[in-house]
């Protein structure tokens, strides 16, 4: 293996989902349809290799959720007081920050509560 290449995030709504990503700086890569009604939507930051994909087809746990299911994902900042400043100006709602010996770490959730997070070294 050499790196990851898709983190695949289960939303409801994926043309809600792409307006949100994109506030945090994603850019589509790949919006195309798949037949059957799906469309096959990938975003990523700019010149870097991982991708997000948007997706509705989540595998369903009995009785749960098919969305708000994914915790987690991390994304590097070097200025997380900057970073948060200006995305809460774009509308997304930030839990307290955390500072640790490893790090800071800001929490946010997407449409579908999907946990992300803000880290600065």
């Amino acid at each position: 293996m050499k790196t990851i290449e898709i983190v695949s995030i289960p939303v409801s709504d994926q043309q809600r989902a792409k307006a949100f990503y994109s506030k945090l700086g994603f850019q589509i890569v790949v919006e195309a349809s798949m037949g059957n009604g799906q469309t096959w939507i990938q975003m990523g930051l700019p010149n870097q290799t991982t991708c997000i994909s948007l997706i509705t087809w989540w595998p369903k746990k009995e009785g749960g959720p098919t969305t708000g299911l994914l915790h987690g994902v991390v994304f590097e900042t070097e200025e997380i007081e900057m970073e948060v400043e200006a995305l809460k100006e774009k509308g997304i709602v930030f839990k307290k920050m955390d500072e640790t010996p490893w790090g800071k770490f800001a929490q946010f959730s997407d449409p579908d509560g999907n946990g992300l997070t803000l880290h600065q070294k």
